[in-house]
């Protein structure tokens, strides 16, 4: 590895160990930046919407950054920090009952009420129609991404890990979003 990378890494790294929350704040800041940049491409969008990408960063700041890290320390409390295969499946099971679909339902939500601005009686009927099939795709893809991240990430890595995943579940959800957006455009 170049040195400019191993030693950005290792700043990554401290910064992770000495301020936690605020680094994996930032990371899922950067992280829905970078995958709505993605979206946004892919779907031909060819002068990128800065607003919308701000608002992209304000979600995975303000929310999926700080809910993970809590999420994530609480699960390890609860399991009192065991990461043996039965436990991970425990943890599995609580995070895809809980947490993934507040995490997905709010997504859609705060996609179809403050990124693209439409009245909640739109949002509600979309989300109503879209949320079951998002959900259902989440729960064959996630299962297995949380089995490796609460058996084989040290606590500290797992929002980051997840961060890392869902960057890619990201481009899924906004092309998704998007798709509903352009069919009945």
């Amino acid at each position: 590895m170049g040195s400019l990378a191993k030693n950005g890494l290792n700043n990554y790294l401290k910064q992770l160990q000495q301020h936690p929350l605020r680094t994996k704040v930032i990371t899922a800041g950067v992280l829905s930046a970078i995958s709505d940049i993605v979206s946004q491409k892919l779907t031909g969008i060819q002068k990128l919407q800065f607003k919308r990408i701000l608002l992209k960063v304000f979600f995975g700041a303000a929310y999926l950054g700080p809910f993970g890290h809590f999420f994530h320390i609480i699960l390890d409390k609860i399991f009192k920090g065991k990461r043996d295969s039965t436990t991970a499946a425990k943890k599995v099971l609580i995070e895809q009952l809980t947490s993934s679909p507040l995490n997905n339902l709010l997504f859609l939500i705060y996609y179809g009420l403050v990124i693209e601005g439409r009245p909640w009686v739109h949002v509600k009927a979309k989300v109503k129609k879209d949320y079951p099939s998002v959900q259902y795709t989440s729960w064959t893809f996630f299962p297995a991404v949380g089995f490796i991240n609460h058996k084989f990430m040290p606590l500290h890595f797992r929002v980051v890990f997840h961060s890392l995943v869902a960057f890619c579940w990201g481009i899924f959800l906004n092309l998704r979003a998007r798709s509903m957006v352009l069919i009945k455009a």
